[in-house]
């Protein structure tokens, strides 16, 4: 069977706070982009995980380490099961990208065992499971457009945005969430949320030009080059808004019709060809995980 580990995007990220434990929580809109990692599960005597694609050598090193192999233990674990399972991940995203591509594989690999192992596990165990393995695990394996709060671990669902393209681009730098939140200053935001579909797609660029990523800043301050990642989205036709998704570094630009946002992409993949560059529509809805 295949899943799709769909890209996540973080449309608005505000710190609305610091608990004692020293984990700082948010408030985010996140979303799906219609391009993601590709999984492969099958039946194996043992848990086994393959990587390919353009990104496996950087995760090569850490194959044991790989949070869909952590993943996929622990739901073995849990409800005490001894079969096995082979595993091939085709890793299309770019690593430690803001784009929640790690916790996106592991959400695949809880959907995608739980049918291949015949679990009957309700939805609420699941979530708790995915919450163990990761702050953005439990959004991933929900799919769909939601606003999220506390560490990730707070979810509920979000109006159905408009239909929208999206434009990413990275500029080969990964950057650690962790030293990002470690670099931010200052006070902290309020929630940002709206419980009515904004259909007309300026309206809603608008209500989320109203908002912001928190990150950004202090990623700016780690990774310069995010900063010109913005600005050369913002400097292609039809780019209606521009912010950093996640801790970064990559960025999106958002668009109203698909010939505008491929047109960005193949202007910003031939002027920065060492970026990692990619056109996709915006997943309004999505079944946990499926393809």
């Amino acid at each position: 069977m295949r899943r799709t580990a769909w890209a996540k995007i973080n449309l608005t990220l505000h710190v609305t706070g610091r608990r004692d434990d020293g984990y700082h929580e948010i408030d985010s809109l996140v979303v799906f982009a219609g391009i993601g990692d590709g999984l492969e599960i099958a039946p194996g005597p043992q848990i086994a995980l393959e990587i390919a694609g353009p990104f496996a050598p950087v995760l090569r090193a850490a194959d044991s380490d790989n949070l869909v192999v952590v993943a996929a233990r622990a739901l073995a674990a849990r409800y005490g099961v001894e079969l096995g399972a082979r595993l091939r991940l085709d890793k299309q995203l770019p690593v430690a990208a803001g784009l929640g591509g790690g916790s996106a594989d592991a959400a695949a690999a809880l959907d995608g065992l739980v049918d291949l192992w015949g679990l009957d596990v309700p939805a609420a165990e699941l979530h708790a499971l995915a919450a163990s393995l990761g702050a953005d695990v439990p959004v991933c394996l929900a799919g769909r457009p939601s606003f999220v709060a506390g560490i990730g671990e707070r979810i509920v669902p979000a109006p159905a945005p408009p239909p929208a393209w999206l434009v990413m681009a990275n500029p080969g730098v990964p950057l650690s969430t962790a030293a990002v939140f470690a670099a931010r200053q200052g006070g902290f935001s309020a929630p940002a949320r709206w419980r009515e579909p904004i259909s007309e797609f300026r309206a809603w660029v608008a209500r989320l030009a109203a908002c912001r990523n928190d990150l950004e800043v202090p990623a700016l301050a780690l990774v310069p080059e995010v900063r010109e990642v913005l600005a050369t989205l913002r400097d292609t036709a039809g780019c209606l808004l521009a912010r950093m998704s996640g801790s970064g570094a990559t960025c999106f630009g958002l668009y109203a019709v698909e010939a505008a946002a491929a047109a960005a992409a193949r202007r910003i993949a031939a002027t920065r060809p060492g970026w990692w560059v990619r056109a996709a529509p915006l997943r309004a809805a999505a079944v946990s995980g499926s393809s």
